[in-house]
C-alpha cells in the first residue's frame, strides 16, 4: 500500500487516483492514517467477501476439525447462560 500526506495528496489528486486503480493508497494526516483510497472494483470485492455465506461442504477438513476443537475462552464463559431459555 502506498501512504502519502494529505498534502501530497492535494498537490497530485489525479497522479494518486490513477494509483489507486493498481493498489490502495493510504493518505496520513499529522502523521496517522485517515483515509485510504482505492479502486471501486477492490471496494465491490470488499464488500461481496463480508456478505459471502459458504455452505459447510466449502470448508476443507482442516477447518472443521478446527472448529470442532474450538472452545469458549473462560473470560466468555458467562455469555452461555443467553442461550439458555431456562436462565
Amino acid at each position: 500500500m502506498l501512504t502519502i500526506s494529505s498534502q501530497e495528496y492535494q498537490r497530485n489528486l489525479g497522479k494518486y487516483h490513477d494509483a489507486a486503480l493498481a493498489q490502495p493508497v493510504a493518505i496520513t494526516q499529522y502523521g496517522r492514517e485517515r483515509l485510504v483510497v482505492l479502486s471501486a472494483e477492490t471496494f465491490r470485492q470488499m464488500q461481496r467477501h463480508t456478505r459471502e455465506v459458504l455452505p459447510v461442504e466449502a470448508l476443507t477438513e482442516a477447518d472443521r476439525a478446527a472448529i470442532a476443537g474450538s472452545e469458549v475462552p473462560a473470560e466468555y464463559r458467562h455469555l452461555d447462560r443467553e442461550l439458555d431459555p431456562h436462565a
